[in-house]
């Protein structure tokens, strides 16, 4: 029963996400998986460190990328804090457990011509999809919100009166987003046209049978759409969420203004972004210093 007690403590506690709360399940049930039949049905509370390594030992040997070793690892360390902080364990068997070493993923950005194009393509077409498609695009770009957040919307959570938007981000903590008058214009759009869909549904993004879009729907969007105007391999809702911040810090933004924008909890998950920042402070600093070479 400790996964379940587990389960429960994240849902009713922590307030995590469905998605965050399979991902949690999934991991511990494979895990309790290899237990049964390396160990002959050993329990989770009894497991050593040596076990967990022969699991790990066992997933790099299929090769299961570091960085997802690494999560499920991390998943098997909330578990045993959990067990620990309920006293149905002393002490954590991963308690000194040091993460398997991952390249950094360097996120390449969307250029702002490329958003351009793509906002601009959107525009030749008047129809429910287009204009859907539009506000996708054009919100999660002006506010550099999360895809899941971006599905969870509600029409409720729309004020035109001080132009902002509520978000429900992550640990279901509230943040509001200033919105751009480009932006309420394509959303009045789409509210004038969601009124022709016949359907209850509260969400503000939904389909033409008036069902909550779904996160590949999102996706599969925004794929198509930047295809068209850009060669980068990856396409994809984060890419703009990427793209929001760096173009912000490129124009000067504070990095704390930044942070509060994205929903982030500390400054080190706002970092990440700075490295394209940076090098575009590189280019101006090189194109201006009076000792440059500028080359």
């Amino acid at each position: 029963m400790p996964i379940l007690h587990f389960i429960e403590y994240l849902s009713f506690e922590k307030k995590y996400s469905p998605h965050t709360i399979k991902a949690y399940q999934d991991d511990l049930n494979s895990f309790q998986f290899f237990c049964n039949t390396t160990f002959k049905d050993q329990q989770l509370v009894d497991v050593n460190y040596s076990q967990i390594r022969s699991w790990i030992v066992e997933m790099v040997n299929q090769n299961i990328s570091n960085r997802s070793v690494n999560r499920k690892i991390s998943s098997l360390k909330t578990f045993y804090k959990f067990l620990v902080k309920t006293k149905q364990l002393a002490v954590s068997p991963l308690l000194g457990h040091k993460a398997l070493k991952v390249s950094k993923r360097v996120q390449v950005p969307f250029s702002e011509k490329e958003i351009n194009e793509v906002i601009n393509n959107l525009e030749v077409n008047d129809d429910f999809d287009s204009i859907r498609n539009k506000l996708i695009v054009e919100l999660l770009y002006s506010t550099g919100m999360r895809r899941s957040e971006l599905i969870e919307i509600k029409i409720n959570d729309i004020n035109f009166s001080n132009s902002t938007l509520k978000v429900l981000g992550k640990r279901n903590k509230e943040r509001y987003i200033p919105l751009l008058n480009s932006v309420q214009q394509t959303l009045r759009k789409h509210l004038d046209k969601r009124k022709e869909i016949i359907t209850n549904n509260e969400h503000l993004f939904i389909t033409k049978k008036g069902n909550k879009i779904y996160p590949n729907l999102v996706y599969r969007i925004i794929n198509e759409y930047f295809s068209s105007v850009s060669s980068k391999v990856k396409k994809s809702p984060h890419v703009i969420r990427h793209s929001f911040a760096t173009h912000l810090l490129n124009e000067g933004a504070d990095l704390n203004s930044v942070k509060e924008l994205l929903g982030h909890s500390s400054l080190a998950s706002t970092q990440i972004y700075t490295h394209s920042s940076l090098n575009e402070l590189k280019k101006v600093y090189n194109q201006a210093h009076p000792r440059s070479t500028k080359t």
